[in-house]
């Protein structure tokens, strides 16, 4: 937004427009009604002052590295943060090609970018992830790295991307920024890559009060680098072996984090029942298309899409009665103004272009009732009714 020629936080506003709804994408109010525990822990923090890197993410670190079936877990200041330092970690250097989606979310892009390093865009399929038989034609010599996304926790064929991978000796880094205890073939991210990086902002599945994030991986050497490298590089107070910045996950959000992974089966176990009601109440309305189901995947649904004809006019009828749907996003990475230097145009990735005209979000959290998502589907079907 700007306002007398100066770029204002555009946030606040969003965050009061999305108050209005009474079937909320935002659910942090609800969710955090009883921290009186947090409170108190964040007090006894204010005495004990670790406040960088104290015990706390030391506790987390390990509790996340076992439920992500992990060797080794290293928070980080922000879900960005961490595919950077994954991606600095593994080597990439200014000018290198990372192969990634353009049905993303801009951080992905964004760290590929800000390390001087250059997204090659692949289609999707109709599943929303990366489509492996489109990523072998885009490799060139100066490819260096796969950054697939596990777009609304659902995990990619990772089996077909390693292929490649391995083929062309390219590094597997994944972006499962929505795909906490997500799996396919009972392999969580990680299994295939050297290293997954996950997100804590608000609204994700495992959240924090702020940004957070988190790297897992299998590597001791990758560990060891993205522990120098969130940390201006130091191996000690007095020992500096890289100049690096800083991205260290705060204690008090370390805190918070412990305590919601207490919650985080209920609420991954939440989210999927609440996806399953939806799709056995949208299933026959002819205008709504889901995506496939995957038996051999367990999807965690950090968002739940559906692609809807009269998608603008059907998420205006929504909002009108209080439903708070969203487009998640409306304009692909390739077409977005910051894409231009790479020289990408419309009709690149049709089937990405199609999604994104037609993708509508609706709520899928914990706090939902069946209720909610009866009256939801009520009202899409009449919409279509009236059209």
């Amino acid at each position: 937004m700007k306002k007398n020629n100066k770029i204002l936080n555009f946030l606040p506003q969003q965050y009061s427009q999305n108050n209005k709804f009474r079937i909320n994408h935002n659910y942090l109010k609800e969710q955090f009604n009883d921290s009186e525990n947090i409170i108190s822990q964040i007090k006894e923090l204010s005495q004990k002052c670790d406040f960088t890197l104290g015990e706390e993410v030391d506790k987390f670190e390990k509790k996340f590295a076992k439920i992500s079936n992990s060797k080794y877990a290293i928070g980080v200041g922000s879900g960005t943060d961490a595919i950077i330092l994954s991606l600095l970690a593994a080597g990439i250097n200014k000018g290198d090609e990372i192969i990634t989606t353009p049905y993303t979310f801009y951080a992905t892009v964004g760290a590929i970018a800000s390390i001087g390093a250059i997204p090659k865009f692949v289609d999707v399929s109709h599943d929303y992830n990366i489509n492996p038989d489109n990523i072998e034609r885009a490799v060139t010599k100066k490819t260096k790295a796969i950054l697939p996304v596990h777009w609304a926790g659902l995990i990619c064929n990772m089996q077909s991307i390693s292929r490649i991978a391995k083929k062309y000796k390219l590094h597997i880094i994944e972006d499962a920024c929505h795909a906490i205890l997500a799996h396919r073939k009972q392999k969580r991210p990680g299994h295939y890559s050297i290293a997954a990086a996950y997100s804590m902002h608000p609204l994700k599945n495992l959240n924090v009060w702020g940004d957070g994030g988190v790297v897992t991986t299998n590597s001791k050497k990758i560990r060891d680098k993205i522990m120098l490298l969130r940390n201006h590089g130091l191996a000690s107070r007095d020992k500096c072996k890289l100049f690096a910045g800083n991205s260290r996950l705060d204690t008090i959000q370390a805190i918070v984090a412990n305590n919601m992974l207490k919650k985080i089966n209920s609420i991954t176990n939440s989210r999927i029942k609440n996806a399953k009601l939806f799709d056995n109440l949208l299933s026959d309305i002819k205008h709504i298309k889901l995506p496939p189901r995957l038996k051999e995947a367990k999807q965690v649904f950090h968002l739940y899409i559906i692609q809807a004809t009269k998608r603008d006019k059907l998420k205006k009828y929504l909002n009108s009665f209080g439903i708070d749907a969203k487009i998640h996003y409306p304009t692909p990475m390739h077409l977005q103004p910051a894409s231009k230097i790479y020289g990408y145009k419309r009709g690149d990735f049709p089937i990405t272009e199609q999604f994104t005209k037609n993708i509508l979000s609706l709520p899928v959290h914990e706090y939902i009732t069946s209720e909610d998502i009866k009256f939801v589907s009520n009202k899409i079907k009449d919409f279509y009714k009236k059209k």
